[in-house]
């Protein structure tokens, strides 16, 4: 029986060497993976992940009381600090030295800056409806109001030095997807001097 097994296996092997010798090869090449091409993401998709990333929603989001805690309110979601919320006055302002304070929705800021309030980012009239992508990307890139040049400077908390480092494709694609919300009409206060 070994003798058997012996010379079945002399056979293979001699028939495999008469393969390779052949220019033939006994074990076959994996065939080269063909790599589908990777879709293109369409620019509101990637604004959309995006806004959703980079934390758009903190301040520009009026908040609803959830049970753990703020939660955005989808009706207004990037609708910007509220025309109607009124905020309590700071009485002790040498605290604003050492703090910056918020109100509940994460929509108003107090600091030495003065009071600022975070903008209505959907595409109604009160909002950026009636911006260009130019202007969007200039506001962001140079951190000014509106997007126009001579306008103020955009205020805390707003991180438009972090975001200016976005790609143009990046920032193209943002605007792209908060054109696709729903507008809410919603007129932002103006910012309050130190001062005032």
């Amino acid at each position: 029986m070994k003798t058997i097994t012996f010379i079945i296996g002399l056979i293979l092997t001699g028939f495999l060497l008469v393969k390779c010798t052949k220019g033939e090869s006994a074990i076959p090449e994996p065939k080269a993976a063909v790599k589908p091409e990777p879709k293109k993401e369409s620019p509101v998709k990637r604004g959309e992940y995006l806004v959703n990333s980079i934390g758009c929603d903190d301040c520009h989001s009026p908040k609803i009381m959830g049970p753990n805690g703020p939660e955005v309110d989808p009706t207004r979601r990037l609708s910007g600090h509220s025309s109607a919320a009124k905020l309590v006055p700071v009485k002790d302002k040498s605290i604003l030295k050492d703090y910056a304070l918020f109100n509940m929705e994460f929509t108003a800021a107090v600091g030495p800056w003065g009071t600022s309030f975070s903008a209505n980012l959907t595409p109604d009239d009160t909002g950026i409806g009636s911006w260009t992508e130019a202007q969007f990307i200039k506001a962001i890139r140079e951190g000014k109001y509106k997007g126009l040049d001579g306008g103020r400077p955009l205020l805390p908390p707003m991180p438009w030095f972090v975001y200016r480092n976005l790609t143009d494709e990046d920032l193209k694609a943002i605007f792209a997807f908060l054109k696709t919300l729903p507008p809410v009409s919603n007129v932002v206060p103006a910012p309050i001097t130190p001062a005032g």
